[in-house]
C-alpha cells in the first residue's frame, strides 16, 4: 500500500497501552523508533504518538491512525504479514506482558483529529522533548450521547479558554474490528481529550483554573460525573524523541 497522504484526515485512532515486562519498556522504545516507525507508515498507517506513562515505569502508550477502516484492515494486514514484523515481532513480544489495551476511536467534531505529518518527525537519536501530554479517557454507558455531549460542546470550549485547547478529541468508533488478529475493546462509549503542556507543574496548573472556572465547576464537570460509569484515567505521557505529537 502507499503511504497516507498528509492531507487526508486520519478518520480512525488507535489508542494503545501496552503493560510491559518489568524494565523492557527503553528496549522497546529504541526498537520501535529505530525500525517500527517508518516501516509502519510504509504499509498505509500514520505512526501519530509514542509515550512513556509517567505514573507506570512498564507501561508504553501509542497512537496510530488510519484514513478509514477498510485502509485500516489493509495496512494492518500488508505490515503484519510483512517481513519487517517477521523480522522484528520476537524481540517487541518478549518486552511485553500485554498489548491488548486498546480504544478504536474516531474524531469527536469534525478536525478535531490528528493528520498525518511524517514530514516533521524528529530523525532517530532525537532527544525527547521536554513537554507532557496528557490523555483523559472518560467512560459512558453504551448507547448513551449525553456525556460524549458535554465533554464535546461544554468541555473542549472550557480548555481552551483556560490555557489548554486540546490538540485531539476522539470517540469510541463503534465499527466493528477489520483486523481481529489485534483484538480492540469491545462495548466501550468512551471520550478521550489530550492536551500538551511545558511541564507537569503547567498541567497542575490547567487543572487548578479549570476546576476553579465557574462553568466547569457548576455545570460541566458534575454534568459528566452523573453519566460516567467510572471516575475519568488521565494518562500523563512523556513523548519520545521520534514522537509526532508533543
Amino acid at each position: 500500500m502507499p503511504p497516507i497522504d498528509p492531507a487526508r484526515p486520519l478518520a480512525v485512532i488507535e489508542l494503545r497501552q501496552y503493560t510491559l515486562r518489568p524494565g523492557r519498556r527503553d528496549d522497546l522504545i529504541e526498537l520501535f523508533d529505530r525500525e517500527l516507525v517508518e516501516t509502519q507508515e510504509e504499509a498505509g498507517m500514520a505512526v501519530l504518538g509514542q509515550f512513556r506513562d509517567l505514573d507506570d515505569p512498564d507501561r508504553f502508550v501509542w497512537l496510530r491512525g488510519f484514513p478509514d477502516m477498510a485502509a485500516r484492515h489493509d495496512a494492518l494486514t500488508a505490515f503484519y504479514g510483512g517481513p519487517v514484523w517477521a523480522r522484528h515481532c520476537a524481540r517487541a513480544n518478549a518486552t511485553m506482558a500485554d498489548s491488548d489495551d486498546v480504544l478504536l476511536l474516531r474524531p469527536l467534531t469534525d478536525g478535531s483529529g490528528f493528520r498525518a505529518a511524517p514530514s516533521t518527525r524528529p530523525r532517530p537519536g532525537t532527544p525527547a522533548p521536554e513537554r507532557l501530554v496528557s490523555a483523559t479517557v472518560w467512560s459512558f454507558p453504551p448507547g448513551r450521547a449525553d456525556g460524549i455531549a458535554l465533554v464535546r460542546d461544554g468541555l473542549l470550549p472550557l480548555l481552551s479558554s483556560t490555557g489548554a485547547a486540546p490538540i485531539a478529541a476522539y470517540a469510541t468508533e463503534t465499527a466493528p474490528n477489520t483486523f481481529p488478529r489485534l483484538p480492540v475493546r469491545t462495548g466501550e462509549n468512551a471520550a478521550v481529550v489530550l492536551t500538551s503542556h511545558p511541564d507537569e507543574e503547567a498541567h497542575r496548573r490547567h487543572l487548578t483554573a479549570l476546576r476553579a472556572h465557574p462553568v466547569a465547576r457548576d455545570e460541566v464537570l458534575p454534568g459528566i460525573e452523573r453519566e460516567q460509569t467510572s471516575g475519568p484515567r488521565t494518562l500523563r505521557l512523556a513523548p519520545t524523541g521520534r514522537s509526532l505529537i508533543s
